[in-house]
């Protein structure tokens, strides 16, 4: 009976701090988004991928503080994995930046939608990973439903279609390499974006500018900034620490293709918001339809993966025991 407790008592605290880490994500990445909305749109700071590095300069920053105060552990990572994590990472926002140029807004949310399948092909090559029937069934109903919402024109060219490939495979290989570092080496999500936030920063500012002069025809040296531009500039930096910790939190406890599936909601979410608050403009059957059946299949996947032989690994990647200490988040989130 004590052991029943004790069993049940774990897995509440498992599935609260389950949905503390996703709350957390959604809840900056809502914010991160009407944020650079206003930069980028009213304030005409459109130097996205500069941006991201400066989003990786202050979460850098973080990571020092916190390994100031002891919050963080000392630990190691590779200089090969590191790179290809950094690769990885950067071609994925990169490619995500130039696909939406180039495509139809349409197309870029299939390209979008495509992440899933992507996520789980890794999973099943790599890790032999089985999904039973009503798991493959469920993403269907997310992918159907989150289509219906967001998908409107769709054409597509050459050049969008390449950069379509390289944006999905270099994300959920980014998102796939977060896992499997914190696995193999016992990293805790603060640990690994130490490693990994300033090396993208670097990169990214040195490639930013030019990228951004490609994409938009202007210099990021160039910009004047007013009042408001910088205000929404650094609190678009102070939230992307919060972005950043809570994706590897989230990946660390529940997977790439999990955290793709809970991130559509964040889709519905930003829909649902953006009809509050601008309006019912583009509200229509189609939509309400298309956000009920995401929804739903949100459920249905939790329920399902859930499930004894609803997500199953087959092999098991060896972990790096050690002295390191694994977080608790990692030890505590078993996955989904």
């Amino acid at each position: 009976m004590k052991s029943d407790m004790s069993s049940l008592k774990k897995s509440d605290k498992k599935a609260a701090l389950d949905f503390a880490a996703w709350s957390f994500n959604v809840t900056t990445s809502v914010a991160i988004i009407m944020v650079n909305k206003a930069l980028m749109a009213t304030h005409g700071f459109s130097f996205a991928t500069t941006l991201t590095g400066l989003h990786f300069v202050t979460t850098t920053l973080m990571t020092i503080v916190f390994r100031w105060l002891g919050l963080s552990q000392p630990s190691q990572l590779p200089v090969a994995d590191l790179i290809k994590f950094v690769i990885f990472s950067n071609l994925s926002i990169v490619g995500m930046n130039v696909s939406l140029m180039w495509n139809s807004v349409g197309f870029y949310q299939i390209a979008k939608l495509c992440m899933i399948p992507a996520s789980c092909l890794l999973e099943v090559v790599f890790d032999h990973v089985h999904y039973s029937r009503d798991t493959k069934l469920s993403i269907m109903v997310v992918l159907i439903g989150v289509a219906v919402c967001t998908v409107t024109d769709v054409s597509v060219n050459a050049r969008g279609l390449i950069a379509a490939v390289i944006a999905v495979w270099s994300t959920a290989l980014q998102q796939y390499y977060v896992h499997f570092l914190q696995r193999k080496y016992s990293l805790n999500s603060f640990n690994l974006l130490g490693h990994t936030a300033p090396a993208q920063a670097g990169s990214l500012l040195l490639a930013g500018p030019f990228v951004d002069y490609l994409l938009t025809g202007q210099r990021v040296d160039h910009f004047v900034f007013s009042s408001l531009a910088l205000f929404f500039l650094t609190l678009s930096c102070f939230i992307a620490i919060g972005v950043n910790l809570s994706q590897f939190i989230c990946i660390g406890r529940f997977s790439a293709v999990s955290f793709q599936v809970l991130g559509h909601m964040k889709t519905v979410l930003v829909l649902s918001l953006g009809f509050l608050f601008f309006g019912k403009e583009g509200l229509n059957l189609q939509v309400v339809i298309g956000m009920v059946l995401a929804v739903l299949g949100m459920i249905w996947y939790g329920n399902a993966s859930a499930k004894p032989g609803g997500k199953e690994r087959r092999s098991v990647l060896p972990v790096r025991s050690a002295s390191l200490k694994g977080s608790s988040e990692e030890k505590d989130g078993a996955e989904k």
